[in-house]
């Protein structure tokens, strides 16, 4: 249905509001009472409900109690309060118009012009586990009502949602009041602000209704652009990296130094942390177009295991590393900020840097160093859009106690590794995820030696990996993100010299390949479970 139309002849300008009467119904109460000083200071009538009334008046405020504006109490144990029509006529007269302020006046209801309302901590108490009623309590709906019909009438009223607007909003009542510009601001900000908190609690009935592993019937996405950049991929498209709430990794890093990311660094970067992070030792990942050019993790009885780290990873291929975006899981030493010295790196990504490690990165003027969030953390699904629409997926993640799952693996041929050995399938297997399909890996005592990625057959992907590694492909141990369909692939690692072979089996010709690997005298492991990476 639509909404009244009105004859624009009949609107008064109305840029400057002189605040004069305030509502104030606030969960976070940060920062509250200067802002009430300064009302107070300008002689503004304070309304309020609740705690925040009480809060107010504990402090020395004059507060009218928004039951004495509506006349009636607050009732069922604090459902209704404001979700009355001297409140929201109040909220919602558009005093441009002769018609509102003589309405208002018949009926002995005055207007507001500030509003200061956030909302019950729904999300935050979703994350704290609570579950059932305790939930559906902390679903506001006088506080949306109130925010919502304020921002429609920005014209007349400024409704602030965050205490980050209380600066602002103090010096514009010290000034003389809000300008129209400042109101449709806020406007903007406070729809954003009940979108995305509906979107919370949709997506709490959402997943609190699934059935078994369902995933959601129903999906919003919502995020705020952090910065335009300078193009993406080419320098024809634009681009800009929009955060997410509650958002937890490569997006909310903080860069220490160096010059402003472009879409390709973050797309590294997070390639990087995800094979660099897979690994339960000290472990760097370097990276280029998104695919790795070399993981390891530190070599036993390093005296700077990171640093160690580095090195290993570096040698796997030094030419392909120039200009590559490197992450470490482990704070960044002294000793391998030296290694990187004289190495043309673009990005640097860690959970911290030693503040030496800092000082020989600020001699490369140019070198990006991202600090990661303390809580980060891999997420939990995968999104990825297609035309018209996107695909969900749980992401690929090994599981914490992947060496207890490493021994159920079938051995088809050969014989069982020892413990050692078995940590080096591991980490080949690991290392594999990270790399883009066809993949193959070569390893050599936790650290990668040859790495074939991205082609379309997987005997192409094995002749690269096997070029790459050169001498060092001998007595390697080599993992296959897939099953090999033929046994000309595991030929050609054969024939260079490969000792070990994983794959997930489940090819039609998994006899013809083990029977390869029987006849060479090659150990090889079927996991079961295959790690495609497009």
């Amino acid at each position: 249905m639509a909404g009244p139309s009105h004859d624009p002849a009949l609107y008064r300008s109305r840029d400057v509001v002189n605040v004069r009467r305030a509502l104030i119904s606030v969960s976070d109460k940060t920062d509250l009472l200067p802002l009430a000083q300064a009302l107070a200071d300008a002689g503004v009538e304070i309304v309020s409900t609740g705690g925040s009334a009480a809060l107010l008046r504990d402090a020395g405020f004059a507060v009218t109690d928004v039951s004495e504006v509506t006349g009636f109490p607050e009732s069922l144990d604090g459902r209704v309060k404001t979700l009355h029509p001297a409140v929201h006529a109040g909220l919602l007269a558009d005093l441009r118009l002769e018609s509102h302020e003589q309405q208002l006046g018949e009926l002995g209801i005055s207007g507001f012009e500030l509003v200061v309302v956030n909302l019950y901590p729904f999300v935050e108490t979703v994350a704290s586990g609570a579950v059932g009623d305790d939930v559906v309590e902390q679903i506001d709906i006088g506080g949306p009502a109130m925010v919502r019909g304020s921002a429609k009438n920005f014209a007349n009223v400024a409704i602030v949602v965050s205490p980050s607007s209380y600066p602002a909003i103090i010096e514009a009542v010290a000034a003389g009041g809000t300008t129209l510009a400042q109101r449709r601001d806020l406007a903007a900000r406070a729809f954003s602000h009940t979108a995305e908190y509906d979107r919370a609690v949709a997506t709490w009935f959402a997943e609190s209704t699934l059935e078994g592993d369902e995933l959601p019937r129903h999906l919003t996405i919502r995020a705020e652009r952090l910065a335009t950049l300078r193009y993406g991929e080419n320098s024809h498209q634009r681009a800009a990296i929009y955060t997410r709430a509650g958002g937890h990794g490569i997006a909310q890093a903080e860069q220490l130094q160096g010059k402003e990311m472009s879409y390709n660094n973050y797309v590294d970067a997070d390639a990087a942390l995800r094979a660099a992070f897979d690994m339960v030792k000290p472990a760097v990942a370097i990276i280029k177009h998104a695919n790795p050019c070399g993981i390891a993790v530190t070599a036993p009885q390093a005296l700077d295991p990171i640093a160690s780290a580095h090195l290993r990873a570096h040698e796997c291929d030094p030419v392909s590393a120039f200009g590559g975006v490197i992450a470490a899981n482990r704070t960044v030493t002294l000793k391998m900020a030296e290694n990187l010295r004289d190495i043309f790196t673009e990005v640097i990504v860690a959970p911290d840097f030693e503040p030496e490690a800092l000082e020989v990165f600020a001699l490369k003027k140019n070198l990006r160093v991202l600090r990661l969030p303390s809580d980060w953390q891999q997420e939990r699904m995968d999104v990825r859009l297609v035309s018209g629409g996107l695909l969900l997926q749980d992401a690929d993640r090994f599981p914490a106690d992947i060496e207890s799952v490493a021994k159920d693996w079938q051995l088809v041929s050969g014989e069982r590794p020892d413990p050692s050995e078995l940590e080096g399938m591991i980490f080949a297997w690991k290392s594999c995820r990270a790399v883009k399909s066809n993949a193959i890996v070569l390893a050599q005592g936790s650290a990668t030696v040859g790495i074939g990625m991205g082609q379309v057959n997987r005997v192409d992907s094995c002749r690269l990996a096997v070029e790459r590694a050169g001498d060092r492909a001998t007595g390697s141990v080599a993992a296959s993100d897939a099953f090999f369909p033929f046994a000309d692939g595991p030929q050609v690692l054969i024939d260079a010299g490969i000792k070990t072979i994983i794959q997930p089996g489940g090819s039609v010709r998994d006899q013809e390949v083990v029977d390869a690997a029987r006849a060479a005298g090659v150990t090889m492991f079927f996991t079961g479970e295959r790690h495609f990476f497009h």
